[in-house]
């Protein structure tokens, strides 16, 4: 099996904050409508995260002259930050990507990548 990363870039943060219990778990209801359709085209979701944009939050910079410097916030050199990702295995891409389809109506943008083994 390939495994992947199916990334979610795009998701408004400020909307999460400000959404309901009945929003989040919307949300939630779709991720899980996911993890079937995937589960029954012989895929599994083995990992996964929600990161969130706290203040407690640090970003560590190492450059090439062995020099490190430590930020608040994440504040990666991107329009975007990923909000939440999962880990899948799944033998067949077009299984992954039609199973992935329903996750658009929870996150505008869903993006999939394969995960290098080195």
């Amino acid at each position: 099996m390939t495994d992947y990363v199916v990334m979610f870039p795009a998701d408004n943060e400020a909307q999460w904050e400000a959404g309901t219990e009945a929003d989040h778990q919307a949300t939630f209801d779709i991720d899980a409508e996911f993890s079937r359709l995937l589960t029954s085209r012989g895929g599994a979701i083995t990992g996964g995260a929600g990161l969130t944009h706290s203040r407690e939050a640090r970003t560590l910079t190492a450059r090439g002259d062995s020099s490190v410097m430590v930020t608040q916030g994440p504040f990666a050199e991107s329009a975007e930050q990923i909000s939440g990702f999962f880990i899948v295995s799944c033998d067949e891409y077009d299984a992954l990507v039609d199973a992935a389809q329903v996750l658009t109506r929870a996150h505008p943008v869903v993006e999939i990548r394969p995960i290098a083994e080195f």
